[in-house]
């Protein structure tokens, strides 16, 4: 089968829409930055913004956050569930966040904004109701820094159900007629440590999804509706050939790999997840026979978090440039055993599912992948974000905080480089927040940044490396709630390569000057919750990525520029790689 086929679409006119496509929802994610009050949306970037069919089918995204937007059309799904398209109205907007009805956790609250032809769109312009035609869906994810519960920032490990892990929203009608619902706007925010924060971020969530509506009218108004439908149809259908073009060059067969967590944070270790994809012919299928139940604790993951890590596997070793749509996902079929860390069954608190065991379902189906196509292969990235919240009152104004924060670390090396470093893998794919930023709108600071030597595993291709980061409570008490992995099991190399350095996490008590040395220190658990005192430290220092290839065979230059740059130890230049002291 070709990447061509017979379509009532020209092919200029389908590249010039799906183009289009994917430019209207890169401007919602810039409305929905720029608009935001959070620095978690305005400086981490931590939302996503698509663009859907009339039915809930993909039809383009802004290329953010993996772990988002391969989830997202369920939470779509789960809004046209309980809101058909024939009850929506101009200017509604239907927020879910309930993990078991479409979304993934608690803080990703997802908003779906109804688009209809006719200029019915647009609130005041109300043509007769029947000439009007649902034609898309505007939509958006983006993570609240608190959405209530237990602890400041709405992420912990001591959750052992949903209840405790914040405000659950099920897909309700939020705006109506362009306008928040004031009760239950007033509900959200009730419930919530940062109102204003919260409903600032709610509303530029709204504005992005206008602008989504407006872009959207104005391709409806230059191809007319019935064109419009043809392009989408066209624009899945082209996803779906080459995604399955692609799976058709890889070898039939099963393909298995395992891997674990350390543990769960509530004294259960290794929670293994197994996945096996079975290739035959232009379709592929992975199964998680074999993977762990559901934990009591926050490690688990809902199935929509799970398609969405398998999605972005499959995409990084088929092709990522196929465009990302509901069609490229057709040929892929995904079986989540229920009640396991994979597919919880409510009420299980999930909040670490979309966080690591999102990275974990990764780095299990690249492996598994790897024996399929070795030329694509990747070693494991750090695999894990690294969540960090800290939260409390304020001393400068008395008003109440959350901040948090995921940490980047190594990716992994593959057949043709190192890895990166510092940075945030797989299906994160936010920034840090800014030292300047974090300073001002918190009482915190950044006491040291730096990247961690000989973190990355040793290779022809070396991993890359993990990161230092201390952040210092400068005013105030503040509640500490650490959620990461891979402080136990290291990042796995490939090809000969070497796994990459664990994580650890510090707590440095804050006695002494600032800065110096002496301070009693302790090594945390990777998922606890504790409280820091004023000029206390939280020292995060995350994994390395995993090595390819026998590190004999690294170039000798490669190896002296990482010497020279301090990211490599002279001892480990000698002792892994084989260089002598005249070099």
């Amino acid at each position: 089968m070709s990447d061509e086929a017979d379509s009532a679409v020209d092919p200029v006119t389908l590249e010039v829409l799906r183009n289009a496509a994917s430019a209207v929802a890169e401007e919602m994610n810039a409305t929905l930055v720029r608009t935001a009050y959070s620095p978690n949306i305005t400086d981490r970037l931590d939302c996503s913004c698509a663009i859907f069919d009339p039915d809930g089918g993909m039809i383009a995204q802004a290329e953010n956050i993996p772990v988002h937007l391969g989830a997202m059309p369920f939470s779509v799904a789960a809004a046209l569930e309980e809101h058909p398209p024939e009850t929506l109205e101009p200017g509604d907007g239907i927020a879910v966040n309930d993990p078991f009805r479409g979304g993934a956790h608690l803080p990703d609250v997802t908003l779906v904004t109804p688009v209809f032809s006719g200029g019915a769109g647009d609130e005041g312009e109300e043509p007769n109701a029947g000439d009007r035609e649902l034609v898309a869906l505007a939509a958006n994810r983006a993570h609240h820094a608190d959405v209530g519960g237990a602890t400041a920032g709405s992420v912990s490990a001591e959750s052992t159900e949903i209840y405790a892990e914040g405000i659950r929203i099920p897909p309700v009608r939020l705006l109506k007629g362009g306008e928040f619902d004031s009760d239950l706007l007033a509900t959200i925010l009730a419930n919530v440590r940062t109102p204003e924060e919260r409903r600032g971020d709610l509303r530029a969530q709204a504005a992005a999804n206008d602008v989504g509506r407006e872009r959207i009218g104005d391709l409806i108004d230059e191809h007319g509706a019935v064109g419009f439908a043809e392009a989408i149809d066209a624009i899945q259908d082209y996803s779906e050939r080459r995604m399955r073009n692609r799976i058709a060059e890889l070898p039939d067969g099963e393909f298995s790999f395992a891997d674990v967590l350390d543990d769960d944070g509530h004294g259960t270790e290794d929670v293994r997840i197994e996945a096996t994809v079975t290739i035959d012919g232009e379709t592929l299928s992975v199964d998680f026979e074999g993977t762990a139940a559901q934990t009591e604790s926050p490690i688990n993951a809902v199935r929509a978090v799970t398609a969405s890590a398998t999605y972005y596997a499959v995409r990084c070793v088929t092709d990522p440039e196929i465009p990302p749509n509901a069609g490229s996902y057709r040929p892929i079929e995904l079986r989540t055993p229920s009640g396991t860390v994979v597919d919880a069954e409510p009420p299980a608190a999930v909040v670490g599912g979309n966080l690591e065991v999102s990275q974990r379902v990764t780095d299990v189906v690249l492996g598994a992948l790897a024996e399929v196509a070795p030329e694509r292969a990747v070693a494991a990235g750090q695999g894990t974000m690294n969540n960090v919240t800290l939260g409390g009152t304020d001393p400068r104004d008395g008003s109440a905080y959350a901040f948090y924060e995921t940490q980047g670390g190594g990716s992994g090396a593959h057949a043709t480089g190192d890895g990166l470093d510092a940075v945030h893998v797989h299906m994160s794919n936010t920034r840090n927040t800014p030292a300047e930023v974090l300073e001002t709108a918190y009482p915190l600071a950044i006491e040291r940044y730096e990247l961690l030597p000989d973190s990355g595993g040793a290779g022809e291709f070396r991993g890359g490396l993990g990161l230092r980061r201390d952040i210092r409570v400068e005013r105030g008490s503040a509640q500490l709630s650490l959620l990461g992995d891979r402080r136990e099991h290291a990042p796995y190399g490939i090809e000969g390569g070497e796994d990459g350095a664990t994580g650890t996490d510090v707590q440095i008590e804050g006695s002494g000057a600032e800065g110096a040395v002496g301070r009693s220190s302790e090594v945390l658990p990777s998922k606890c919750t504790r409280r820091l005192e004023t000029g206390d430290v939280i020292s995060i220092r995350t994994p390395g990525g995993g090595g390819f290839g026998d590190p004999k065979d690294r170039d000798p230059e490669s190896v002296l520029r990482d010497v020279r740059l301090g990211k490599c130890s002279p001892e480990r230049a000698r002792s892994v790689y084989g260089l002598d002291s005249d070099e």
